[in-house]
């Protein structure tokens, strides 16, 4: 598990995660409220090559492109139910070329497909992150 004391660690831990992606992966986020899903995905896009990454609540998703790879970002937050992912062609994100990470993944973990990775965030007592990555285990609890 890895340790971030700060936003620009979280930030750090994940573009160093994002070199180690490739076209097809699915990372899936799970974690509290202010967790640092959202500063981990800036750090993947980064990375990645992209800019001004803000977290897509309300959009459900935004697409970044124009680095490495494109990248999905989904926030499945506010979905009432999984029958909204049809809605904007979940599926077609999954099998694209690009790199999809999902914060609140583990909302509906019947809709992720059993090749993510699971990236799990906590919030320790003293206030750092605990940042665990683990492509075998599954997203629900």
């Amino acid at each position: 598990m890895f340790i971030s004391r700060s936003a620009a660690e979280t930030e750090e831990f994940g573009e160093q995660l994002a070199a180690r992606l490739s076209a097809g992966d699915v990372l899936a986020l799970c974690g509290e409220l202010g967790s640092g899903k959202t500063q981990l995905v800036k750090g993947i896009a980064r990375s990645l090559g992209a800019q001004d990454v803000t977290s897509p609540t309300f959009t459900i998703v935004h697409e970044y492109s124009g680095g490495r790879l494109p990248l999905y970002h989904f926030d499945f937050y506010r979905l009432e139910n999984s029958g909204a992912l049809r809605g904007i062609d979940f599926d077609e994100y999954l099998s694209a070329t690009g790199i999809c990470v999902i914060e609140w993944a583990d909302k509906f973990p019947g809709a992720i497909p059993s090749r993510a990775t699971c990236v799990r965030l906590r919030i320790c007592a003293d206030g750092s992150r605990g940042i665990e990555v683990d492509p075998e285990r599954q997203t629900s609890s």
